[in-house]
């Protein structure tokens, strides 16, 4: 096959988008870094399953690399607007349709996103001073979780016994991640993902997860004005787009799926959760395979230790 020919064939492979990192990963992904020409080698001498776990990256880094498809990232809104039209052909050539790459052109800078992104500190509390700022404490943030599990037990029980996935552990994640759905953020999602895939501190991680919302947009699992959190998270449980398009699940089953939903959301979480690694029926404490199934979710130990601990008191 021609060189010409490989490109082509990978353009179109590029439209499906598999490999997505978790919505708090440190990883950076040094493949995104690869030219044209080196995928080009790696397309003829990879066997064919490491290249379908590396290729979607790999052939969007390509795409981003190329002369004649190029987007330059920037650190103010001053070039937002040149980075849209030039970031549209590659997102074309991703496979995102006319209703994905119009919520492109609609994009705004958000100038809040960035704010947040500079502002970021990490997670440096203790454990139990975790657990009084962010839940007050596990015996109150349990009462409250169980309540909502007395709400839909019927769902929950479906959850587990699907996904294999205790109904303590997604309440625990619901609750924490947006107060089970009442914080899930005020910042439109493709403004927010647009806006630090353009910014040149983290481009290369936040690229894949532009392309991906702006295919939610195409399949109608994302409006282009709906809003998240201010990295582009969604939802009830705060998925990033990538991950949003990889696990989502259609749980009430109306032909589409969506993070806002509490039924689709908490049983995508469940399935993240589960392709992760989950082992159903076994232990999650600290020290079990299954708390390390947490750090693919958060990668703060603290965060990992509340959630474990909250659902052992949620599910007794």
């Amino acid at each position: 096959m021609s060189q010409a020919r490989r490109y082509q064939c990978c353009v179109r492979i590029a439209c499906d988008l598999r490999h997505t990192y978790p919505p708090t990963s440190k990883r950076r992904p040094a493949i995104l870094l690869v030219s044209p020409r080196r995928l080009i080698r790696l397309m003829g001498s990879q066997p064919k399953a490491s290249l379908h776990m590396r290729l979607p990256l790999l052939l969007i880094a390509a795409l981003a690399a190329s002369p004649a498809l190029s987007a330059q990232c920037g650190n103010d809104a001053s070039g937002f607007s040149r980075w849209k039209q030039d970031f549209a052909p590659i997102a074309a050539a991703a496979g995102v349709g006319q209703r994905g790459l119009q919520a492109l052109a609609n994009a705004s800078y958000s100038q809040s996103t960035i704010n947040a992104d500079r502002n970021q500190r990490g997670v440096k509390y203790a454990l139990n001073d975790f657990i009084r700022i962010r839940l007050g404490s596990i015996d109150s943030f349990a009462n409250t979780a169980r309540r909502e599990k007395a709400r839909n037990a019927t769902f929950y029980a479906s959850l587990e016994q699907v996904y294999g996935v205790p109904a303590g552990i997604i309440l625990a994640i619901h609750g924490m991640e947006t107060g089970f759905g009442r914080n899930m953020g005020q910042t439109p999602v493709v403004d927010s993902i647009t806006t630090i895939a353009y910014d040149c501190r983290r481009s290369d991680f936040f690229i894949p997860h532009a392309i991906a919302a702006l295919k939610l947009v195409d399949q109608g699992n994302l409006a282009p004005d709906q809003r998240g959190a201010a990295h582009g998270e969604m939802g009830h449980t705060q998925f990033l787009p990538g991950n949003a398009l990889r696990y989502g699940q259609d749980a009430d089953r109306n032909g589409r799926v969506d993070f806002y939903s509490v039924s689709d959301s908490l049983a995508s979480t469940a399935n993240f959760l589960r392709q992760k690694g989950w082992q159903p029926g076994q232990p999650y404490q600290q020290g079990t395979r299954n708390f390390r199934v947490l750090n693919e979710w958060n990668a703060a130990t603290v965060y990992q230790q509340a959630i474990a601990l909250s659902a052992q008191e949620i599910d007794r």
